[in-house]
């Protein structure tokens, strides 16, 4: 497979990488603070959040991802936009629905599932800073510029300008 001309690509696979790694850690460390304050209802409160928010941040970043693969097409542009607005359409539906089936569960501690969800998604908004101060890419990218005539670049026949 050849590299992918989109230079958001290689950073987009970056923070879903990071990000897996960070919510591994936030999960056990959610896991571990969650059973101390409020027994196995805080444990498994703590993982539910770490898990929802890695899911749906994860989302948007694989949507754009999977959306990028069509550059190039003449229907990049739509197909972009149907995908990433599709997703965060689905994200914010199904977020919805977790939350009323969630709402009222015996084994879920609202207070320690809020501040796992909110810890999560506060990491995810790290790692994204992290990994833009850090990628290299060029303020200018994903264009090609047109060549200059009066360089020597004339494809009309006509002499470059002196």
């Amino acid at each position: 497979m050849s590299p992918s001309p989109v230079s958001s690509t290689p950073i987009l696979r970056t923070v879903l990488v990071w990000s897996g790694t960070v919510t591994a850690a936030l999960a056990v460390v959610g896991a571990i603070v969650g059973y101390l304050v409020a027994g196995t209802t805080g444990m498994w409160s703590a993982l539910v959040g770490v898990l929802v928010a890695a899911v749906f941040l994860g989302i948007t970043g694989a949507s754009i991802l999977i959306a990028n693969r069509w550059y190039g097409n003449d229907l990049y542009v739509p197909v972009f936009f149907g995908i990433v607005m599709g997703g965060w359409i689905l994200k914010f539906v199904v977020f919805i629905v977790i939350l009323l089936l969630l709402r009222g569960q015996p084994w879920i501690e609202p207070a320690v599932f809020f501040v796992a969800l909110v810890a999560s998604v506060l990491a995810s908004l790290a790692v994204d800073v992290v990994v833009m101060l850090r990628m290299r890419v060029p303020h200018v990218s994903d264009v090609e510029l047109p060549t200059d005539p009066d360089a020597g670049d004339r494809t009309d026949g006509m002499p470059p300008a002196p």
